[in-house]
């Protein structure tokens, strides 16, 4: 499945994520690569992508690309004429597959009508919109730009642009009462758009967040074993422990990263694997763009994993998935110890949290509840 030399052309098809690492102001719980620009930090990252690709045009050519995804950060700081900038870039170091899955992330205050233009103009066809909540309330605590009334017009705008349209959704928030968190799901199924992603907080070192009191934190468990109920009778079938979507429109991107796809992250602080390599660029925008201009590599890190790593790895991230491991695949590439050593450290989990056929094995909806402490077992 794997190549030897990370840097050797991919002979299937390959993921490409590509990093925008800019903000117009920090949320309060966010611990991603990205800060606000200073005046020419936009151009300097173009600059320095540029660079990046070329490095590894280098190296592994110009690859075909079956899925891409631009995310941050929130690609939708950039103007247009930087979007135009980037669309050149991008089209000149790679090659798209006839069906290639394009998504870009975007804020509901920074999208304009431009942004949809030229995004429908030239190949994206998903659109994931960081909503977090549809409440003013919680949306000023967490330190959102936007209202509950700019989510719902920039969905709109989205899917009338016809766009397959993603949102996201944040639970376990401080004071969140299950009555409001019920009415964000019931407002984000009623839509129209045609996936939801949900994401429990999490606090970070490093946040604003950091030291908050942990009491005023809402109880996560019970919103989401209620949207694992409510969501599937509007049409939204979960498919991966965060994500539900309505019939082909899960994201084929992040099914990659799941299926232990090789995919290249490009930009600040971006992440990559490749022939078993796994990789992660420098954070900050101006040590990232000196080394290019050096024409070093933006890594801070890599290491090759182990087989041993590598297995327990790739069942971790397979059982995020309804699918599962699927027992012949996961053979095949690790073999069958491997799979016994993972069907026996399940086993000691309770019988109602996984289901192992001829075929698989996967989580239960309630396995899927309490998957961080199967993952602590499996990645010992």
């Amino acid at each position: 499945m794997f190549r030897c030399n990370p840097f050797e052309p991919p002979r299937g098809g390959l993921s490409l994520y590509v990093h925008v690492p800019f903000c117009e102001r920090k949320c309060k719980y966010c611990a991603f690569e990205s800060s606000v620009p200073a005046p020419g930090d936009r151009e300097l990252w173009l600059l320095s992508l540029e660079a990046e690709l070329l490095w590894w045009k280098q190296r592994i050519g110009i690859p075909k690309i079956s899925t891409c995804y631009v995310g941050g950060g929130t690609p939708t700081t950039l103007d247009g004429q930087q979007w135009r900038r980037l669309i050149e870039i991008i089209d000149s170091y790679f090659r798209f597959d006839d069906d290639c899955e394009f998504t870009v992330e975007a804020n509901p205050n920074s999208i304009s009508a431009e942004h949809l233009a030229m995004w429908r103009d030239w190949r994206v066809n998903r659109v994931s919109l960081g909503v977090q909540s549809f409440d003013d309330a919680e949306l000023e605590m967490m330190g959102r730009l936007h209202s509950g009334i700019q989510a719902y017009g920039a969905m709109s705008a989205a899917m009338a642009s016809g766009f397959s349209v993603s949102v996201d959704l944040m639970f376990g928030l401080p004071y969140q009462t299950f009555e409001g968190w019920y009415r964000n799901l019931k407002d984000a199924a009623k839509s129209g758009v045609h996936h939801i992603s949900l994401y429990q907080l999490s606090i970070e070192q490093g946040t604003p967040w950091e030291n908050m009191d942990r009491g005023t934190l809402s109880d996560g468990y019970w919103p989401y074993r209620w949207s694992q109920w409510y969501l599937p009778q509007k049409g939204f079938d979960q498919y991966e422990i965060s994500n539900f979507a309505k019939h082909g429109h899960e994201s084929k991107h992040n099914l990659n990263y799941w299926n232990e796809g090789e995919y290249l992250g490009v930009g600040p602080g971006a992440s990559g694997y490749l022939a078993g390599w796994r990789y992660k660029n420098i954070g900050t925008l101006s040590s990232y763009s000196k080394r290019l201009m050096n024409g070093i590599g933006a890594f801070e890190s890599g290491e090759r994993l182990s087989e041993e790593v590598s297995a327990r790895e790739a069942a971790v991230l397979a059982l995020r998935t309804a699918a599962g491991v699927n027992k012949d695949s996961f053979i095949k590439r690790y073999g069958s110890a491997s799979l016994e050593n993972l069907t026996a450290l399940l086993s000691g989990f309770p019988k109602d949290l996984y289901c192992s056929d001829t075929h698989s094995i996967s989580l239960t909806k309630k396995g899927m509840r309490v998957a961080n402490l199967i993952w602590s077992e499996l990645l010992l």
